[in-house]
């Protein structure tokens, strides 16, 4: 090979400057490699790093990142809900949900924004040709995920929202902190709770079933959050959307696809999403670019 088909790939210098991602564990995620292909494609001088902070951490680790600069950050699980109490400032989406999973750095301030909600709804749009307002939702989990995939599935315009978890007491707070919300108006009567026991009866009505849980995750690949007894009440054709993308399909929507359902996992979702962040970090920047998605999208296939 000659030295002008050689790629070095990304040149970490003195002036390099350190976006990235923190969660709890975060050793999974493909974050890191497709914001770096997007930064090396684009010619820019940053670097796109993995942080396993611990809940514990999570205060010292957003004050570290201001004494070292950091230009901006994803927020992954578990981090979602409790980073909001230290940032100074959410955005209108980022309030209404009352989840994060960006952050930026504006002036000696971090914003919060949520961009999980866009990235939500890109592959559902761009894919599938449906009448949502037809269609109901049952959604699995109660964290931070969730509260995007509900507010997606309002932007959609689906009938009914049902959402289920295991803990009534978070059941209790997730659907009061959604009336207290902006968007209460939009989702009047749409959006039901339901504790896990109810999960059963509630699968043969849904069009779309989503997991927003991390049950199922690497390394715990066996693992699903619902079994493949009650996958045989999935109406054929419903889809199937694990956010999960790493195993790559999940026992989930392995068992989900066995049944005639339509998979969807959150590849998609995580370019989508990672490309809206990429251009809120970089427009506080003053660096306007078209983000390259195709290119992440092409370095996470071939992974």
């Amino acid at each position: 090979m000659n030295d002008q088909q050689h790629d070095p790939g990304p040149r970490i210098t003195g002036k390099t400057k350190i976006m990235g991602v923190i969660g709890y564990p975060v050793e999974h995620s493909l974050s890191p490699l497709m914001h770096n292909a997007a930064l090396h494609h684009l010619g820019l001088d940053y670097v796109y790093l993995p942080f396993p902070i611990a809940p514990d951490n999570l205060e010292r680790a957003i004050a570290c990142f201001a004494s070292i600069g950091v230009v901006g950050f994803n927020v992954t699980i578990p981090h979602k809900q409790a980073i909001i109490p230290l940032l100074h400032e959410l955005s209108p989406i980022a309030q209404a949900i009352g989840a994060v999973n960006t952050v930026i750095r504006v002036g000696e301030k971090w914003v919060g924004t949520n961009t999980d909600v866009a990235g939500f709804i890109a592959p559902l749009q761009n894919t599938y040709n449906q009448n949502w307002h037809e269609n109901k939702a049952l959604v699995i989990g109660n964290g931070g995920a969730a509260r995007a995939v509900v507010a997606g599935c309002i932007q959609l315009g689906m009938t009914e929202i049902h959402l289920v978890g295991r803990n009534i007491e978070k059941l209790k707070q997730f659907e009061q902190s959604w009336i207290d919300s902006t968007l209460a108006d939009k989702f009047t009567n749409k959006l039901k709770i339901h504790s896990w026991e109810k999960l059963p009866q509630l699968i043969p009505q849904s069009n779309l079933l989503v997991n927003t849980t991390p049950i199922g995750m690497y390394p715990n690949i066996d693992e699903s959050p619902v079994t493949e007894n009650q996958l045989h009440q999935l109406p054929s054709h419903a889809i199937a959307y694990d956010l999960i993308y790493n195993p790559k399909p999940t026992r989930f929507l392995q068992l989900a696809q066995a049944q005639g359902a339509i998979a969807l996992d959150g590849l998609e979702m995580l370019v989508q999403q990672g490309a809206a962040a990429l251009k809120l970090w970089l427009q506080q920047e003053n660096i306007n670019v078209e983000i390259p998605i195709a290119k992440m999208q092409q370095v996470l296939t071939s992974s």
